[in-house]
């Protein structure tokens, strides 16, 4: 059976492929290919940055407002296809349609917040104790971008850089998983569409080896990477050696923590959305459940009932609750956490292995472990799946010692009817994005990111856009009178 056909999209047009240079994009639920992906070759790679780099002087130099008309027709352009790109998404990486096709209204609605921040680029004017000098600073573009996307949710992952970097006036390289490209290729067709001019998107498809070609370079101006710690790692010691900035969007291993205070029905779902939404693979994926000891037995015996009623099955399907593993490898790599949290003790309450009925499709069964210590792997160890650790603790330190005892920091929840606690809480804990009271509820205005081994930078509102900026200082001398040469003016 014939599948679709993707390519490269280099400087404003699709770049064919050789047969040999392709290779398949399976769908995780038939287990059946669905579409033809382009693998590039060094080559490509640098004709798509040369692209860019030509591309970048008259993006820069076009007028922000109609920089900013692009980015708000791109978004008008993906919101009416958002259905449809979102089940393909779904299709090709396995996550449920009520979770894809939200996030493509969340992609729109973040370019028009960008193209509204592009149009109200502004420096500053600083007063100076010299009053005959006058100081300003222009905000202005970095250059070629490389923009590098996880798997997991490609879409939503690609309009936390794309947006700001197009409307910072950066051209664009990107390169989408391996295991997730279709929808990223798909989506050039809505670039074309809105009228970008050749160059200042581009697209690159393939394994690390294009990743490594796109990063290990001095001709690019920024990469911003979301992927696994150790080839965030990676991508900094080379960007490091080649003095280009980057933005890491890495692990996480968050801590939810339900107080006996909570509204617990309201935690129990919170718990719910931040493990098994999505498949539990998502970085923000709440897979520590931190519980206060008195309702500590009381929870455990509510999350076990109610993951049993957790509706699996084809995630193109409005009714599914939660969808496949993305792929093969990903599979076998939460199965193996699973056997490792048996072998260290860890108590087996839900789930616990394949969803065998539902095969070849690529299901983990909704698991939950109980009385899971500190020191075990899957509490230290981010699973990327629907795998549930659950602790204990005795009062407000005790949590935080536990929430804070990982090399992540990226997200956390606590639910708490005291708002004094709630306020101690978000003090103390070393996350980027601290939930209260609610779990994995986003917007385009608020900053994401995380410390440590969850990397540094952030996306998402204002400051993401700084990110994209350098700050050009330009003093002026308006005195005229004659000054010392070799004096130094303060």
């Amino acid at each position: 059976m014939s599948v679709p056909q993707h390519e490269l999209f280099i400087d404003g047009r699709r770049v064919p492929s050789a047969p040999q240079d392709r290779f398949d994009a399976v769908n995780p639920y038939t287990g059946l290919p669905h579409a033809s992906v382009p693998r590039a070759t060094p080559a490509q790679v640098d004709a798509a940055v040369a692209a860019a780099r030509s591309a970048f002087p008259a993006w820069r130099a076009m007028p922000p407002v109609r920089r900013a008309d692009m980015i708000r027709a791109l978004a008008d352009l993906l919101e009416a296809d958002g259905d449809r790109m979102g089940d393909l998404e779904s299709t090709d990486n396995g996550k449920v349609v009520r979770e894809t096709r939200a996030q493509m209204r969340f992609a729109a609605r973040q370019y028009r917040y960008f193209a509204n921040l592009s149009e109200n680029l502004q420096g500053a004017t600083i007063p100076l104790d010299d009053p005959s000098l006058v100081d300003m600073t222009h905000a202005e573009p970095l250059g070629v971008c490389v923009l590098i996307t996880a798997w997991n949710s490609p879409m939503g992952l690609l309009s936390n850089k794309l947006a700001p970097a197009l409307a910072a006036g950066n051209t664009v390289v990107i390169k989408p998983s391996e295991h997730a490209s279709v929808t990223t290729l798909e989506f050039m067709n809505l670039v074309e569409r809105a009228g970008f001019p050749p160059g200042v998107v581009n697209v690159v498809t393939g394994e690390a080896d294009v990743g490594r070609a796109l990063t290990d370079r001095d001709d690019i101006a920024k990469i911003s990477f979301t992927g696994s710690p150790g080839v965030g790692a990676a991508i900094a010691a080379v960007a490091g050696a080649n003095l280009v900035p980057l933005t890491l969007e890495l692990g996480g291993k968050s801590p939810n923590i339900i107080f006996a205070d909570a509204d617990l029905d309201a935690a129990l779902s919170g718990a719910f959305a931040g493990i098994f939404a999505a498949t539990g693979q998502t970085c923000v994926a709440g897979s520590r459940l931190l519980v206060e000891r008195s309702v500590y037995d009381e929870v455990c015996t509510a999350l076990a009932e109610r993951s049993r009623t957790i509706r699996l099955g084809d995630p193109t399907v409005v009714e599914t609750e939660m969808g496949t593993c993305a792929n093969r490898q990903q599979y076998d790599r939460v199965l193996g956490h699973i056997e490792a949290a048996r072998k260290d003790g860890a108590r087996l309450i839900a789930g616990g292995g394949p969803a065998e009925d539902l095969q070849p499709g690529l299901f983990v069964q909704p698991t939950i472990f109980a009385d899971v210590t500190p020191d075990m792997q899957l509490a230290q160890e981010e699973v990327f799946g629907p795998v549930l650790a659950v602790m204990p603790f005795d009062d407000e330190q005790h949590a935080v010692r536990i929430a804070n005892d990982t090399r992540y920091g990226l997200a956390a929840g606590v639910w708490t009817r005291s708002i004094d606690r709630a306020l101690r809480m978000t003090r103390e804990l070393r996350a980027g994005t601290v939930w209260v009271n609610t779990y994995r509820a986003v917007a385009v205005q608020a900053p994401f990111g995380g410390f440590g081994h969850s990397g540094h930078g952030r996306e998402r509102g204002t400051v993401a856009l700084q990110d994209y900026l350098t700050t050009k200082n330009v003093m002026i001398d308006i005195g005229g009178a004659t000054r010392d040469p070799f004096a130094l003016r303060t």
